[in-house]
């Protein structure tokens, strides 16, 4: 059974099943919310590790609405917790990791395709 035909344990769980992405190994779900000017706002529901990346010409920001959240960058970890969030710079390597389940917004431009480039 997927994620998605489980029951959902949030509200936010559910509206992350109804457009699944299945790009990310991490990724348990995800949606696109809403488009502003030239980025769009996305929902994740994650757990577990994503692979290392930067984006060359974009910024991109992460902000935890659940759960525990970690950004690797090449010379520090960030932490996040509910409410808090963090924008990576363009050029940027980074990798993110949610030990537990974690929901998340980002917003990124919006041809990004969320797979990492």
């Amino acid at each position: 059974m997927s994620d998605c035909q489980a029951k959902p344990r949030t509200s936010l769980d559910t509206l992350a099943c109804k457009d699944k992405s299945r790009d990310s190994s991490t990724s348990l779900g995800m949606t696109t919310l809403c488009k502003v000017n030239d980025s769009v706002v996305r929902m994740a529901v994650v757990q577990g590790e994503y692979h290392w990346h930067e984006h060359q010409d974009i910024d991109e920001f992460f902000f935890v609405l659940d759960g525990h959240f970690l950004i690797d960058l090449e010379d520090r970890v960030v932490d996040l917790a509910p409410r808090q969030g963090f924008v990576v710079p363009k050029g940027v390597r980074h990798r993110t990791r949610a030990p537990e389940r974690a929901v998340i917004l980002m917003v990124e431009r919006a041809d990004i395709v969320p797979t990492g480039d």
